[in-house]
This record gives C-alpha cells, sequence and structure tokens, in this order.
C-alpha cells in the first residue's frame, strides 16, 4: 500500500535560507530529506547536498540525487559515465559498491534512519546483471530497522527499470568523529 504523495505531506511553511554560500533547505526534515539537502535544480523533485570536494573520494562518483520514497523507503541516483566503466565494458564493480555504500547513507536518511555520523559496518552485494554508462542508477532503499546504535538495510539498484544489483548492509552511529580535524 502506497502512501499519500509527497506533496499532501508537505509542511506549510518550509525556509531556504543561505548557509556557507548555498542555500539549504529548513522545514524538510520531517519528509525525509537530510538536513543540509537542498533541491536539485536540474531534477526537479530530488535533493542533494551539492558536488563532492574534488579531493574527496566520492567526488569519484559524481553528483549523488535522493529522495523519499514513502514510510521506510528513500532513493538515491548516481550517473554513470565512461569514467565508471571497466576493461569489459560495464560499471565497474568498485564504482557500483561506492555507489550502494553512499546510497544507504542518503536513501537511509531519506527513509527516516536518525540523524548522525554512521560508519559502514558491512555491505554484501548481488551483481545481478551489467550495468551500462548512460541511464541513471537509482538505489531504492529499505530502513529494515533501527537500533540506538545500528540501521539495518537493504535494496535493489535499478537502471532503466531492470534489476541490476541487490544489497543488504549495516551501518554503525558513531559518537566521535574520526578525521584530521578530531584530533
Amino acid at each position: 500500500m502506497r502512501s499519500a504523495p509527497l506533496d499532501a505531506l508537505r509542511p506549510t511553511k518550509s525556509v531556504l535560507r543561505l548557509s556557507d554560500n548555498r542555500y539549504e533547505a529548513e522545514g524538510l526534515e520531517d519528509l525525509g530529506v537530510p538536513r543540509g539537502a537542498t533541491p536539485d535544480p536540474d531534477h526537479e523533485g530530488w535533493y542533494s547536498w551539492g558536488d563532492f570536494p574534488r579531493s574527496s573520494f566520492a567526488a569519484a562518483t559524481g553528483r549523488l540525487l535522493f529522495k523519499p520514497d514513502g514510510p521506510g523507503r528513500g532513493i538515491a541516483r548516481m550517473f554513470p559515465t565512461e569514467d565508471h566503466m571497466n576493461m569489459g565494458g560495464s560499471i565497474h564493480g568498485g564504482a557500483v559498491m561506492s555507489f550502494i555504500d553512499m546510497s544507504m547513507f542518503a536513501g537511509g536518511l531519506c527513509a527516516g534512519m536518525e540523524p548522525g555520523h554512521y560508519v559502514t559496518l558491512d555491505l554484501t552485494t548481488h551483481f545481478l546483471a551489467r550495468g551500462q554508462a548512460g541511464p541513471p542508477l537509482d538505489s531504492h532503499v529499505e530502513l529494515v530497522k533501527q537500533t540506538r546504535g545500528h540501521a539495518f538495510l537493504q535494496g535493489v539498484v535499478r537502471q532503466n527499470g531492470e534489476n541490476c544489483y541487490s544489497f543488504s548492509g549495516t551501518l554503525k552511529r558513531v559518537t566521535r568523529p574520526n578525521g584530521p580535524n578530531a584530533r
């Protein structure tokens, strides 16, 4: 059974505010739009966190889009290019798994995962069909269970309506950042 369309759930007042030289949506968290996300100007109904820093590993995936898809569900999207291909002419498995890992975070937040900082504990991926450059990959993410310290997710990645990859994974919520600025 599908839930009401997002427009019917949209708050009566949402605000776009300028923060760090970009606009952020406020008042959309109750609809499953992660904090700091902005409506994507080129893809109506989709949100993003903008472009990743060029020096980051995440930048290799390209622009990541996401949106809620009803209670407990979210969708994340990437646009595979020739840069994501392996020597056999299909999307490289490493590119696929990096996208799925990122989709668990973005799609999980859209699905209702508690906000916070998470790390990936495990990710199992099944390669069902070969993805191609060009058409977007859509990762349909389901939040199976949330505990105080973990989020359990599963999903399927589709291209042109065909199931290409299925996955399940666990994210662990961490309270201490682990980075150069954390020391």
